[in-house]
């Protein structure tokens, strides 16, 4: 017989407490100690939000218990874009729908849409109220209608929660700003400037050229506050565990009114420790674990993606490994994936990638998995460090740091990129790249027909490597299309300042151009070969390759169908795979999953087209 509403509410919230209440109380009292009093406020707080989630959304709790890897299958593909940009606003994103769908994209996610500080906003990471809409997108209601409507398409909708600190303009900020100490406390406010100097010794600068240093000294209330990357963005003080009942009670808000997964921002930055640099510290794991947890109880449909564009070492560690192994983010930014893909286009050569992406990352995680991509909203950092470029012959990390931000800056003699160097430091040397998936990839400078083919087949070669290395794959804005850098940016007064905004174009809806209807096509046809090809689901295993062959990058996906073993030529010219290590690797018939046509040859060797991608069973 089935229970009335309330009892059955009561019993599965019981059931789901008592399945993570470990996972909850466990880190939380690692980073907190043990304060009964705050648990008891904890767990009334995710009672009071299940209670309150609307029916839809609960049959939606029960529908992911039973399946909890639906964001692992291989018919999971992401859209990543700024609402405005995009369809002017949240009501039109609902005239867009069917865009998705026609793509295959059944994720999306809303750059920064939640309200912003007036002006200058970091693109609208200077947040200053996590329960209301940017009003030039529109309201929380309207917000709620997209959402609705995207569920009842069955495209999931994410949304970005910025972790490590606040808008100044935010109600805390505020408050603490009028002195009132519980407020201030929310914070990380210093009263001597030894104090900050002390922390300042191993502090490294995010944004050296817009906002040098780390902390920000207000006379008006005598405190020197901690602001990593603006002054206008205040770091919140993660060690009092108010700020932790604050972040989770507005995490289940957003999620009953239908966000499915959060991208969590600047997580790596969250917890402070004298004499280290403040980045991926242990308690950010804890802290992120007893978040997942609250979040499993309260709106078990919701999962959390980590923002942490960090070194290889730290970036596995936010897909949990040892105790927080299956228990933190269940996504994160595959940055090494993006950054080789770049290197090696540049080079023409895969063997740093080949060397990086073996060594440091395991071949799958529990109840994990990557977000896969190539460009996104922000710049290229050049993530390669010494040890490893010290493993492959003929590479100096310094050197080669410097030639992919020139030669992605299109300053590099017989470079065919097009974009701009970001954030250069002069005291280190170090410089970032802006530009778009089309223009870095060289259709922008292209001016033959040969040149034209090159580009759009390194654009499909890249979308083939996201769609099949293993993860949920993000397409931003424009990339189905090939967008080309929009120089308008230099012209807008609140962007001039930042050159990212050179591949944050707006979207042009009306008839496309060959070029583009080609990059589309394209697009969308090797997001329907994934949709059909179980090999590629997130938690089958990903194992890299060394091929033998330095232009060739390769890896086999080892599924319950048998391996698939895909292969990328990263060169302008024809390269040679003998059909034996096909073999080694498992392949049996040779057949080619994007083509449908064998690859094998009378001579004894596959040949790849320049730039191929190749999907062999």
């Amino acid at each position: 017989m089935r229970l009335s509403a309330a009892p059955q509410d009561t019993l599965l919230f019981d059931l789901r407490f008592n399945r993570s209440e470990h996972d909850l109380f466990s880190a939380f009292r690692k980073i907190y100690g043990e304060k009964p009093a705050v648990e008891k406020r904890l767990k009334a707080l995710l009672q009071r939000h299940w209670l309150a989630r609307s029916e839809a959304l609960k049959n939606l709790d029960l529908k992911r218990d039973l399946n909890p890897d639906w964001f692992l299958s291989e018919k999971m593909v992401g859209y990543v874009f700024y609402v405005d940009r995009f369809a002017g606003n949240f009501n039109g994103v609902l005239d867009h729908i069917g865009y998705f769908e026609s793509l295959g994209i059944n994720y999306v996610h809303f750059m920064p849409c939640l309200k912003p500080r007036p002006g200058n906003s970091d693109g609208g990471y200077s947040v200053m109220d996590y329960r209301a809409i940017n009003p030039a997108l529109g309201t929380m209601q309207e917000f709620e209608a997209v959402a609705q409507a995207l569920r009842e398409r069955e495209i999931s909708v994410t949304i970005d929660l910025v972790l490590n600190h606040t808008a100044k303009e935010h109600e805390w900020a505020m408050k603490a700003k009028a002195g009132d100490i519980q407020y201030q406390d929310y914070y990380l406010m210093f009263d001597s400037q030894a104090e900050v100097l002390a922390y300042e010794k191993t502090l490294v600068e995010v944004f050296p050229n817009d906002a040098p240093g780390n902390f920000t000294y207000y006379p008006e209330f005598n405190k020197y506050v901690w602001t990593t990357f603006n002054e206008h963005q205040w770091d919140l003080n993660w060690a009092n565990p108010e700020v932790f009942l604050e972040i989770a009670d507005i995490m289940l808000f957003l999620a009953n009114k239908g966000v499915d997964c959060l991208r969590l921002d600047a997580v790596a930055f969250m917890w402070k420790r004298l004499g280290t640099n403040c980045q991926n510290l242990p308690e950010v794991h804890d802290i992120l674990q007893a978040l997942r947890a609250a979040t499993r109880i309260a709106a078990p449909a919701m999962i959390h993606k980590a923002e942490a564009i960090v070194a290889p070492r730290d970036l596995v560690t936010y897909l949990g490994v040892g105790r927080h192994t299956g228990r933190e983010a269940n996504l994160a930014y595959h940055n090494n994936l993006m950054v080789h893909y770049w290197s090696s286009l540049a080079t023409r050569d895969t063997q740093l990638m080949t060397y990086v992406l073996r060594k440091h990352f395991p071949e799958r995680f529990r109840n994990a998995s990557w977000a896969t991509y190539l460009r996104c909203h922000d710049d290229i950092g050049w993530a390669i460090t010494d040890e490893d470029c010290a493993q492959v012959p003929g590479i100096e990390a310094f050197a080669h740091r410097k030639y992919l931000a020139d030669f992605y800056a299109g300053q590099f003699p017989g470079s065919f990129a097009r974009g701009g160097i970001f954030q250069e430091n002069p005291l280190t040397g170090d410089k970032r790249n802006s530009g778009s998936f089309a223009s870095l990839a060289g259709l922008e400078s292209a001016e033959t027909e040969l040149e034209m083919e090159a580009a759009i087949n390194r654009i499909l070669m890249g979308v083939a490597l996201m769609a099949s290395f293993g993860g949920l794959p993000l397409l931003f804005m424009g990339d189905e299309i090939g967008l080309l850098n929009d120089y308008a940016f230099a012209q807008v007064p609140e962007h001039a300042h930042d050159n990212r905004w050179l591949h944050r174009p707006e979207m042009p809806w009306g008839k496309r151009s060959a070029i583009q209807q080609r990059v589309f096509d394209g697009t969308r046809y090797i997001i329907q070969q994934r949709k059909a090809c179980p090999h590629l689901a997130a938690d089958i295993p990903t194992r890299i390759v060394a091929v033998g062959n330095s232009a060739v990058f390769a890896f086999v996906r080892e599924g319950d169908e048998g391996p698939l073993l895909a292969m990328f030529n990263f060169s302008e010219l024809w390269q040679n795979v003998p059909n034996e290590f096909l073999s080694a690797q498992g392949a049996l018939k040779f057949l080619d999953v994007l083509s449908a046509a064998s690859v094998a040859t009378p001579e004894g060797y596959v040949q790849l087209p320049p730039y191929a991608r190749v999907w062999i069973t």
